[in-house]
């Protein structure tokens, strides 16, 4: 379904979801941030490291006071915590190139996905019965366990805030479709969100732009809806979105967003402004700059996996799948194949 108007969200908003003891830890850790900062130039190794394990400390002190935000390097055992770690030092490294990009966030992905559907203790199991090239002397099948979670992931849908969020989207959508016993491909529904860069973090604004935008109402009502998006730095895109379908009267089961990284003040939001919603981020990072970059951050992810559009000539969803090219249009050939009947199907 295609649609006219546009929706506009003011940083003054979200803000007024925050508590006073939200608005207290924020400011807590950026003191702290500032100065770990004053050691970065000249650079004094020893100082940067204690100043993020103190941040470090001090987000997970936060974090446990508000469940609905999961970080997997606080949740997970230590072996987890030091491949996600390796994982975001690459994503975050300026000399990782695009085909490098893209690897680590699948891994990065991949990794959220464990932590936000799998249960190693609760979980009842399933079973693959898989067929080999072998055929001497007989035809052969291997048979692997896996967490039987069809009741978790079935009813959900994917719902991609543009550009950035389009391959984490096509990422997450394939764990499901692996991980269900009946193949299942999600939906997907297609919002043309952005913010006004022209803006500070004080008084930034979020524009939704539903004639850009592709989606089927009636998909999304009951659903679980699962947003993917490289980095969570206010909350606002997010918050848009969802406060629009809630005004169409949509009432989703549940909302999963996941982050590779995410600011903390971008999750309090979130979870403070909509009900039942859950963030899963790889990595917290402590604070955002005047224009609402986080710190320190990993640089413009959607450019990264992308690629930049030009000025005069931005590519329409279509064009940035053709770009993806062969061999990942071909791995998520079921999610391009959704994709495309979604956007061609409302034009």
């Amino acid at each position: 379904m295609k649609y006219t108007d546009k929706i506009i969200l003011k940083a003054e908003d979200l803000d007024g979801y925050l508590t006073a003891e939200d608005n207290a830890d924020l400011k807590a850790l950026e003191e702290m941030y500032d100065n770990t900062m004053t050691y970065m130039e000249p650079k004094n190794e020893e100082k940067i490291i204690e100043g993020f394990n103190d941040m470090g400390h001090k987000m997970q002190e936060i974090c446990a006071k508000n469940p609905n935000i999961k970080v997997f390097s606080f949740e997970s055992e230590v072996g987890a915590q030091a491949e996600a770690s390796r994982v975001i030092a690459k994503l975050r490294d300026v000399n990782t190139d695009h085909d490098e990009f893209v690897y680590y966030s699948q891994r990065a992905y991949e990794m959220l996905f464990r932590l936000a559907f799998t249960d190693q203790k609760t979980d009842k199991k399933g079973h693959l019965v898989v067929k080999t090239p072998v055929t001497n002397p007989v035809q052969n099948y291997a048979v692997h366990k896996i967490p039987n979670i069809d009741s978790k992931i079935e009813n959900s849908v994917m719902c991609v805030m543009l550009r950035g969020a389009l391959l984490p989207s096509m990422i997450m959508s394939k764990e499901i479709e692996e991980f269900s016993s009946n193949g299942y491909v999600t939906p997907f529904a297609l919002f043309k969100i952005s913010r006004d860069d022209t803006k500070k973090e004080n008084d930034m604004q979020y524009i939704l732009n539903l004639k850009n935008s592709f989606f089927n109402l009636e998909e999304l009502d009951g659903k679980d809806l699962i947003f993917a998006d490289p980095m969570n730095a206010t909350g606002g895109s997010l918050v848009t979105v969802v406060k629009y379908l809630q005004d169409q009267g949509i009432k989703p089961k549940s909302i999963k967003f996941f982050n590779v990284i995410s600011a903390l003040k971008g999750s309090l939001r979130v979870t403070r402004a909509l009900e039942n919603c859950t963030c899963y981020t790889l990595w917290m990072d402590p604070v955002m700059n005047k224009s609402a970059y986080i710190l320190p951050g990993l640089g413009d992810a959607g450019d990264r996996l992308n690629g930049k559009d030009t000025h005069d000539s931005p590519r329409n969803i279509i064009q940035l799948i053709a770009d993806y090219g062969l061999n990942t249009c071909h791995l998520y050939k079921n999610q391009i194949r959704t994709i495309e009947n979604t956007v061609l199907g409302a034009l």
